[in-house]
């Protein structure tokens, strides 16, 4: 299931053009999401979509979505499978902390401007209301049974440089630094409860 979820994207529209392209029928739903077919300009409260789907596909969204349990219940709704693409940005220690500023001055140094910003306590001051891993955890786990699980590489998305992937994977391997992203795979509770009463 995780493996399928596509590359983080890095343009606008996010994973809907490679799973629409792998075959999938897909509704992308953002109020600033593009124009086109795949897409609604609308919040995930305004959306009238009755479903079901197959499954709901988020990325980087549910840490801002407030209130989280309605939006997570509106989700359990229209489809049976949740796959999240999603971080731990309270995870973050000073050794974390350290080693992401410095790649984020070589960068800078070297004329490639990464779109992360530059100091991660400034961030953490402009961003007071997301929700914490725990929360997010809590919140999922009261809705859904999990599948899949795996710690991830994430602030490559913010420096861009050229090895800065395999570079935050080597050290995280290594317990230099912490992983902050994960991807989840969850079944709704109910759809488990209902399978089980079957056999």
């Amino acid at each position: 299931m995780l493996s399928e979820l596509p590359p983080a994207p890095r343009r606008a529209g996010g994973v809907a053009p490679a799973l629409a392209a792998a075959g999938h029928d897909v509704l992308a739903v953002d109020p600033e999401a593009p124009s086109g077919a795949l897409y609604r300009q609308v919040t995930l409260g305004e959306l009238d979509e009755p479903g079901p789907f197959d499954a709901v596909v988020a990325g980087r969204v549910l840490h801002h979505v407030d209130p989280l349990g309605a939006a997570l219940d509106k989700l359990v709704g229209l489809a049976p499978l949740i796959l999240l693409d999603e971080f731990a940005w309270n995870h973050m220690d000073g050794p974390t902390v350290d080693w992401y500023e410095s790649q984020h001055r070589v960068l800078a140094a070297a004329g490639r401007e990464p779109k992360g910003p530059s100091s991660l306590a400034d961030w953490r001051a402009r961003h007071p209301d997301l929700h914490p891993y725990e929360t997010l955890r809590r919140e999922l786990d009261a809705r859904y049974e999990e599948r899949r699980f795996e710690w991830r590489p994430y602030f490559y998305r913010w420096l861009g440089g050229p090895a800065t992937e395999p570079l935050e994977q080597a050290l995280i391997s290594a317990g230099a630094i912490r992983p902050i992203g994960f991807r989840y795979a969850g079944v709704r509770t109910e759809t488990v409860r209902s399978s089980a009463d079957a056999r």
